[in-house]
């Protein structure tokens, strides 16, 4: 299997038009999608289970501190990668239509199909031990944006501020779309920095797996978080 063609079938990569729309709209269309990275002959393959819209407009938003080198993609077309480090780690985000706006890629979950074999899931749990040496289970080897990163082998200085790549990096739609997502407010955002706004988006159907289940046993749906249907319709252009 080479980097040139390396596909049993046919990739459906995603256009750089799919980008060009609200970072809202954009992190519940990436929900679903497998994230693709051609590392040491091998294709490592994790699909989107979690996001978080930003816009430059809230507090919340590294663009809202201003333009600087390191922020700059950001500011670039839509579809162009922002990585920064993350408590240590490397973290993975997307620019989306309107200056400034883009979405983090928060978790994803392992996938093991035609493309990207077992040895390939392999190759993943030793790129990502766990804190005592020992391989993670497969299911926690994505559950938050920097274990995302260390799995795929994504770094900031090989990447930020650059466009996917259809030989070394992708988002491939195989076809798969959530039956229902989660719509929360997001996770670690200081008090006073608009906090409360729900623009974390999560598959219902891998909620145990991504950062923090929003479906705790303490938490009520239509307070805590709300829970939509994706109708297929409105899912024709994701």
């Amino acid at each position: 299997m080479s980097a040139t063609n390396p596909f049993n079938r046919e990739p459906n990569p995603l256009p750089s038009a799919f980008f060009q729309r609200d970072s809202r709209e954009l992190a519940t269309c990436l929900l679903g999608k497998v994230i693709r990275h051609f590392h040491q002959g091998l294709w490592l393959s994790a699909r989107i289970i979690e996001t978080e819209a930003y816009r430059r407009d809230e507090k919340g938003s590294h663009a809202s501190l201003g333009l600087t080198h390191s922020r700059r993609a950001l500011f670039m077309e839509a579809g162009t990668l922002y990585m920064y480090y993350a408590r240590g780690g490397d973290s993975l985000n997307i620019s989306a239509a309107g200056e400034g706006d883009g979405v983090l890629i928060k978790s994803g979950y392992p996938v093991v199909d035609e493309i990207s074999g077992p040895e390939s899931l392999e190759l993943m749990r030793r790129l990502n031990p766990a804190a005592s040496g020992e391989l993670r289970e497969t299911r926690r080897l994505c559950n938050g944006q920097t274990l995302l990163c260390r799995s795929l082998h994504l770094k900031v200085p090989e990447w930020n501020a650059q466009q996917l790549d259809p030989a070394r990096l992708i988002i491939d739609d195989d076809g798969y779309r959530p039956e229902q997502i989660i719509q929360t407010t997001r996770l670690g955002i200081p008090l006073g920095r608009d906090e409360h706004l729900p623009y974390r988006f999560v598959d219902q159907a891998y909620a145990p797996f991504c950062t923090r289940n929003p479906l705790g046993r303490t938490r009520r749906e239509g307070h805590d978080y709300h829970l939509f249907h994706a109708v297929p319709d409105a899912w024709k252009t994701c």
